[in-house]
């Protein structure tokens, strides 16, 4: 469906921030939430970081050169492979802000208000009544493949506790695939799978060991992917969030279902920085849709959707998202958590798709 650019209705929504006792009573903090409320980075800033740039650089990153191309595809074998689903974690539901020691940054709880809202970080004008009734294109297949996870940066990683304690290679990053996204990727894959979706799950890491790059890597594979099975209908590529600044770190929050669990952020990708992205407005139609189905079962789980100027790789094919799950804050049993329930919700409406 074409979709004209009429009234604005894309809103940029941070209202709602709680925060932690901490936050009320100390005035530096509250200024500083604030002040990134009002800019819109509580929803920009990690984004930023997802291709090494500066917040108000917002270009994709370069692309490969056809040698370096031709060297990463005769290295190219994807491992599709994933370990047991991980036991049920028991998360106590009292956030406490922990305390900075050895230079390692407070880490503040922030739930961030959701809903049918976008952060609308583009010029183009949505109109969302138009958008949601117009419902997805997107259909999965009867058979074969219908769903492809991969993580562009797959060394991200979660704040490490007691349950889950790794070496980081970077700040809150580890290319041991039990404790980063990647193993929120085997958690996602499984849980889909118990609904009887067909899900092919990439397990590579693509940021090392050059971050530079990642996005191309990890564009080529999808292309492997698309290629030899052409019933792909979603492409997820899931991450975690960077919020904060400074000595402080925020960990996004929301109760469901009796769970402290961090929150997830559906971000989908334009063509407005110059590169061809034709059929985004279907990426977003369906971003709308999945968001319909959590927020309708668990009202806090998302925050809003954030539309981006960059494409993301999201141009490869429509039914193509990036899922932000947690921030760097959060402990990778949060995020876990959060995944379960968000399959929880999105699973079912991913079958009434299936052809």
């Amino acid at each position: 469906m074409n979709i004209k650019k009429s009234f604005a209705t894309a809103v940029v929504i941070i209202a709602g921030v709680y925060a932690a006792t901490s936050i009320g009573s100390n005035p530096h903090i509250r200024e500083f939430v604030d002040k990134l409320a009002q800019d819109g980075k509580l929803m920009t800033a990690g984004l930023s970081l997802e291709l090494g740039h500066d917040a108000d650089d917002n270009s994709d990153e370069p692309e490969k050169t056809e040698e370096e191309k031709n060297e990463h595809n005769a290295d190219f074998s994807p491992d599709v492979s994933f370990p047991p689903f991980p036991s049920e974690i028991v998360i106590s539901s009292t956030e406490k802000t922990e305390p900075v020691e050895n230079n390692i940054p407070a880490i503040v709880p922030t739930t961030i208000k959701g809903g049918m809202l976008i952060t609308n970080n583009t010029s183009y004008e949505l109109d969302m009544s138009s958008l949601i009734s117009a419902g997805t294109s997107v259909r999965l297949p009867a058979e074969g493949p219908q769903i492809l996870i991969i993580h562009t940066h797959g060394s991200e990683a979660y704040t490490p506790d007691a349950i889950d304690s790794y070496e980081p290679s970077d700040n809150f990053r580890t290319e041991d695939k039990n404790y980063n996204v990647i193993r929120v990727g085997d958690e996602l894959t499984a849980c889909f799978e118990s609904y009887g979706l067909n899900v092919i799950h990439d397990r590579n890491i693509y940021d090392s060991p050059s971050y530079m790059g990642s996005y191309p890597r990890s564009g080529e594979a999808v292309e492997k992917y698309l290629k030899e099975y052409p019933g792909i209908s979603v492409v997820i590529d899931l991450h975690r969030d960077a919020i904060g600044n400074g000595d402080v770190v925020y960990k996004t929050v929301a109760e469901a279902d009796g769970k402290s669990c961090s929150q997830i952020m559906l971000l989908v990708g334009t063509g407005e920085n110059g590169l061809e992205h034709p059929n985004w407005r279907e990426n977003l139609k369906f971003a709308l849709y999945l968001q319909s189905s959590v927020v309708s079962k668990y009202p806090t789980l998302l925050r809003p959707i954030a539309l981006k100027k960059e494409r993301y790789n999201q141009q490869l094919t429509t039914g193509s998202l990036i899922l932000e799950v947690g921030s760097s804050g959060n402990s990778l049993s949060e995020a876990l958590n959060a995944i379960r329930l968000f399959a929880d919700a999105a699973a079912p409406a991913l079958k009434e798709l299936s052809g």
